[in-house]
């Protein structure tokens, strides 16, 4: 808090996240809050808590969340587009914070580019179109929880974590990066989380419908950013689209158990191993771009909590300018917004692909064997003509995870 720096970096990160709101919320027609929340927040502003809860959708959790915005909202009078920008405000402020964070970790300029890659992120953005806002809180909570852990805050870490698997149940995917980077207290963290994500937990399965437990399965859903994409049938277009492929019959049960699956994997390789614990956001990274990989549903916005993963390790680590997180950010943006509006699907597949392999190599390389991507980096820096990139971070200091 005495870091002269903290009241321009608070500035910066909340005007750049109220940008975001600006662009991203202007209207929910069409997205995926018009079909799945706002029904529920509707029936909520209402006083039919009946209707609300049966009309849940699978991240349920989320909603009860920020039920408290949309009341708030319908309180002072706002209508259906001020409840829809309400219920986003819990994921902006979660954002801003976590931009403040990080770069308070960063001396210099690199401070503000880790800020920005944060704060500014432009799958924020997509997040915030699509209609799904929840995502940058739980992205955001799913970092924090690493980062409390790392600073042996067991209880105030689980806490965290409970929240975020209860707003949207993806953020599964944390729990082992979460207990990694504690030295000790994970039956207490596991406890904690236990007790908070059931506040939000137990009210949805005594009282919400079906729609509120569904999301074993991704359907018939499949999108060209992912592993399976060229396994797809392209003989007929998918939904009336050109260039699109169906999914096979065989992947939509499996997938969603297979990336939990993967995730509990990486974790538990990683701690048969000697390990610096500041790398478990290293391995929060990893598995949430294997999500990515190996989900049919990838849709832009899926990106976001792999990219602030990868912010908040480089920070920890010490990196002079968060390089990594940013340059990934450019190629999602890239692959993801960019290329589908001028090239077919099977190329922006191939695209996505041509980055998102290598760098979840790389990740696991680093992850699993530093030494190997130590003398990689160090290749790579002397190739370099009288410049320095920061591929892995130095090693860190003991109090460097704190």
């Amino acid at each position: 808090m005495r870091d002269h720096r903290l009241p321009a970096f608070v500035g910066a990160a909340a005007l750049l996240t109220a940008l975001l709101a600006v662009l991203g919320l202007q209207d929910f027609a069409f997205n995926d809050y018009d079909s799945e929340a706002r029904p529920a927040f509707t029936a909520l502003t209402g006083g039919d808590l009946a209707t609300f809860f049966e009309g849940l959708p699978a991240y349920a959790g989320s909603l009860l969340l920020r039920a408290p915005f949309a009341l708030g909202a319908d309180a002072l009078g706002g209508g259906e587009l001020a409840v829809y920008r309400a219920v986003a405000i819990p994921g902006l402020i979660a954002l801003a914070g976590l931009a403040v964070v990080l770069a308070l970790r960063i001396p210099g300029r690199g401070a503000w580019v880790a800020l920005a890659v944060v704060a500014a992120n432009p799958l924020a953005l997509e997040a915030l179109e699509y209609g799904h806002a929840e995502e940058l809180l739980v992205g955001t909570l799913c970092v924090g929880a690493v980062l409390l852990a790392l600073g042996e805050r067991a209880i105030p870490a689980g806490i965290v974590l409970g929240v975020a698997v209860a707003a949207k149940p993806w953020a599964l995917l944390a729990v082992g990066p979460v207990l990694l980077a504690l030295p000790r207290g994970q039956v207490r963290a596991l406890l904690a989380a236990g007790v908070a994500g059931g506040l939000f937990v137990v009210p949805v399965l005594l009282f919400g419908g079906v729609g509120a437990r569904v999301g074993a399965e991704t359907g018939a859903v499949f999108h060209p950013w992912q592993v399976w994409w060229f396994l797809g049938d392209g003989t007929a277009p998918a939904n009336g689209v050109a260039g699109y492929r169906d999914a096979p019959g065989w992947l939509s049960p499996i997938t969603h158990p297979l990336i939990l699956l993967t995730g509990m994997l990486l974790a538990a390789a990683w701690a048969r191993r000697g390990r610096d614990r500041t790398d478990a956001l290293a391995l929060l990274a990893l598995i949430l771009l294997m999500r990515c990989l190996l989900d049919p549903w990838n849709n832009p916005y899926y990106e976001l909590p792999f990219v602030l993963a990868l912010v908040a390790w480089e920070c920890a680590r010490g990196a002079a300018v968060p390089v990594l997180a940013a340059a990934v950010t450019g190629l999602c943006w890239l692959t993801l917004v960019f290329a589908p509006q001028h090239v077919a699907p099977d190329v922006y597949s191939a695209l996505y692909l041509a980055w998102a392999l290598p760098c979840a190599l790389l990740l696991g390389l680093r992850i699993y064997s530093p030494r190997r991507a130590h003398r990689l980096a160090d290749a790579v820096r002397r190739r370099l003509p009288d410049g320095d990139l920061e591929l892995t971070g130095r090693p860190s200091a003991p109090s460097a995870g704190r």
